[in-house]
């Protein structure tokens, strides 16, 4: 059974063209698999908070000395970590705002990226601790940055999902989404979707 962990950032939720293609793209996995399980995660619904001192403060406590404060904050770090760590394969919805990714993203960032959890410091420098998964990134943008200087979001999730030890990433990008060629755009991400299903 191949777990797959759904994960949505935009604000404009199933509106939103990066939501519209994950939920496709999930549909046809479904239409094409038998032994796939969907767990979905809208990091809009409920909202995750930016990270605080006090948060991070809580995880350097052991679990069983952490007071009720404690525990309620690293709570939240911990059980997303467990639901990452829990499956194969993630599937995550990324629009682009102001040439950067969804601050919603950003936040689950924060809570999954801990040391000695999901990587440690070595002689070598920082190691992921979380192999062996697969991460496809729908980019939904309103301009065209493949390529480009202004695509800030491509090196830096390769940057930030390898340090966590996610490196099989692979990208499927639908831009132009706010320019006359829109449809272009999202026929180009859907038949990147139909090829990635095909070989699934």
């Amino acid at each position: 059974m191949n777990k797959i962990l759904v994960i949505n950032s935009s604000i404009n939720g199933e509106n939103g063209n990066s939501t519209m293609l994950v939920s496709e793209f999930v549909e046809k996995l479904n239409k094409a698999q038998t032994n796939l399980k969907f767990t979905n995660r809208d990091l809009t619904q409920p909202e995750i908070p930016h990270l605080t001192s006090n948060e991070l403060s809580s995880w350097v406590v052991v679990s069983d000395e952490r007071d009720e404060a404690q525990q309620k904050l690293a709570g939240l770090s911990d059980g997303l970590i467990e639901e990452l760590k829990s499956h194969d394969t993630l599937i995550i919805g990324m629009p682009m705002y102001n040439f950067g990714i969804p601050s919603t993203f950003k936040s689950w960032i924060d809570r999954v990226a801990r040391a000695g959890i999901t990587f440690k410091y070595t002689d070598q420098g920082p190691k992921g601790l979380l192999t062996n998964k697969k991460v496809y990134i729908v980019a939904a943008r309103g301009g065209v940055y493949q390529g480009t200087p202004a695509d800030t979001q491509t090196q830096y999730l390769k940057d930030v999902l390898a340090f966590i030890g996610l490196t099989d990433v692979t990208f499927i990008y639908a831009e132009g989404l706010n320019m006359p060629n829109k449809e272009q755009g999202l026929a180009s991400a859907r038949k990147e979707i139909d090829s990635i299903v095909h070989e699934f």
